[in-house]
């Protein structure tokens, strides 16, 4: 995460509704000193006494699959809109390029799933990514040829990450002046990345 501490995010039910809203995570761990990546879509639990999860499966032909039983410690990333800020929109002198982007990071443990809770998150993932398409009639399992869809279950092993640490980068020119702000959310225009500088225009405590 960005060490400054303007651009910090620590609020975890925000930070867990960006991750619900970008679920397609970046994996990193290192097992035996060896670094693995893996990309996986989420679903995010929260648990009994506060804790939270994120649960996930990966194809048994996956380099960290092999991994998993024994358990091993992972940084999950999630993604939202970046873009480039040219120095020339701030309006003032002696400024250099950056990158305002917004991301969240959660560490931990992951430890297998069982057969039972890996069904669980299959269809839990399947209705929480066909809910993004409504009004389209939710696709499920159901509609596959029997037997089909068990002979796939075999190629994936269920995983989940127990959240550690949860924290966040919304690096969006909190640094920068009313005037320069406005001018770089001008020249982004109608990128994504302008319309979350205008939200925390609005919001400067959440940070």
């Amino acid at each position: 995460m960005h060490p400054a501490r303007p651009f910090r995010v620590d609020d975890r039910q925000a930070l867990l509704a960006f991750v619900r809203a970008h679920p397609f995570v970046t994996l990193a761990a290192a097992v035996g000193g060896r670094p693995f990546v893996a990309q996986a879509p989420v679903v995010v639990r929260e648990l009994d006494f506060g804790e939270v999860a994120l649960d996930f499966h990966l194809s048994r032909g996956n380099a960290l699959a092999p991994q998993v039983v024994q358990g091993f410690r992972a940084v999950a990333l999630a993604i939202g809109p970046d873009a480039y800020v040219s120095p020339d929109w701030y309006g003032s002198p002696d400024q250099v390029p950056t990158w305002n982007y917004v991301s969240a990071e959660a560490e931990g443990l992951v430890a297998p799933l069982s057969a039972e809770e890996l069904l669980t998150l299959l269809d839990d993932l399947s209705a929480q990514e066909e809910a993004r398409l409504s009004p389209k009639t939710p696709w499920t399992r159901d509609k596959m040829t029997p037997g089909r869809f068990e002979a796939l279950l075999r190629g994936v092993i269920g995983c989940r990450l127990n959240v550690e640490r949860l924290e966040g980068t919304w690096k969006l020119g909190q640094n920068k002046s009313a005037t320069e702000r406005a001018a770089m959310v001008a020249a982004l225009g109608d990128h994504p990345v302008a319309g979350w500088m205008r939200e925390v225009e609005l919001e400067p405590e959440g940070l």
